[in-house]
């Protein structure tokens, strides 16, 4: 077994660049449990304070704390820590990108040097930057494989015969996006696409969606009320960052939303808090599949 892998239980350290929500902290949580020692770089606009209660707790965490544009200031911390591998978790809002973050000498160089600014081009190039540093970024699911949607409906109501079109319609356009990464869920009503995500996030796109079936509804729309949900891995997904979460946010969401059917793509998508997703799901009447990807 190699040193880096999950199952080593030998002390071992490891980077945890950590955005917003609770991703960091499941992941926290399950690197200590092998045995790692973990250095956070945490991102001042996103990560929840949360974390430093977290290290005092522990002596084998270490909290710094930096803004999202100092690309430098990470290297140099992982450098001093000796850290050789690091792990994306948790969600840095697409807007930030181009929000009055003010990035570092490095990080405004990588941008002036990219394509386009999506996701993949601008993750994948900080990657290939942490790499030539000697700083390995690994698969963000390396530790949480557990939480991995398994393939089948998941909750007590299986799809009806209108949402398993809905469905099939979702996919086929939510991969569509996600190959130009633009988004990986679409909002879809009798095989009608009401919104697709974009830079504002998944559950905002749901949001946006019942906002306007509500004022669709009042104009005597020919559409049915209820919302599928369609949520994709990208065609090429790259495990190390970006990779499709769902929790108890999205379903309350989606409940508020008048959406009755949540799609995602089994083995690529993570579950945090299945138990309490399946329960508030199966309370509102949702249903709740996980699609192999054909």
């Amino acid at each position: 077994m190699t040193e880096s892998s999950p199952g080593n239980r030998e002390p071992n350290k490891l980077g945890l660049i950590a955005g917003n929500g609770r991703f960091p902290f499941l992941l926290l949580e399950a690197a200590r449990a092998h045995g790692n020692e973990v250095v956070v770089a945490a991102i001042k606009e996103e990560t929840d304070t949360e974390i430093e209660d977290r290290a005092k707790q522990d002596s084998g965490i270490k909290v710094y704390w930096l803004s999202l544009g100092e690309l430098s200031k990470l290297i140099e911390t992982f450098q001093k820590e000796s850290v050789t591998r690091a792990v994306m978790a948790g969600q840095v809002k697409h807007k930030q990108i181009f929000s009055s973050i003010r990035p570092d000498w490095r990080l405004a160089k990588l941008l002036l040097s990219l394509r386009t600014k999506n996701t993949d081009m601008l993750l994948g190039a900080i990657a290939k930057v942490l790499g030539d540093e000697g700083i390995e970024l690994v698969s963000s699911t390396a530790y949480l494989e557990p939480l991995l949607a398994q393939a089948g409906v998941l909750t007590k109501r299986p799809p009806t015969e209108q949402e398993q079109r809905d469905i099939a319609y979702g996919r086929e356009v939510g991969k569509a996006i996600a190959g130009y990464d633009i988004g990986q869920t679409v909002v879809v009503a009798s095989q009608a696409c009401v919104a697709i995500e974009a830079m504002e996030g998944t559950d905002a796109a749901i949001e946006r969606a019942g906002a306007l079936m509500q004022s669709l509804e009042a104009e005597a729309s020919t559409l049915e009320r209820s919302l599928t949900v369609v949520k994709v891995a990208k065609p090429k997904q790259d495990m190390r960052f970006d990779v499709p979460v769902i929790g108890v946010r999205t379903i309350e969401v989606m409940q508020q939303a008048g959406a009755t059917c949540l799609a995602i793509e089994a083995h690529r998508t993570l579950l945090f808090d299945r138990d309490k997703v399946m329960t508030i799901a199966d309370d509102a009447g949702i249903t709740i599949v996980a699609v192999e990807n054909q």
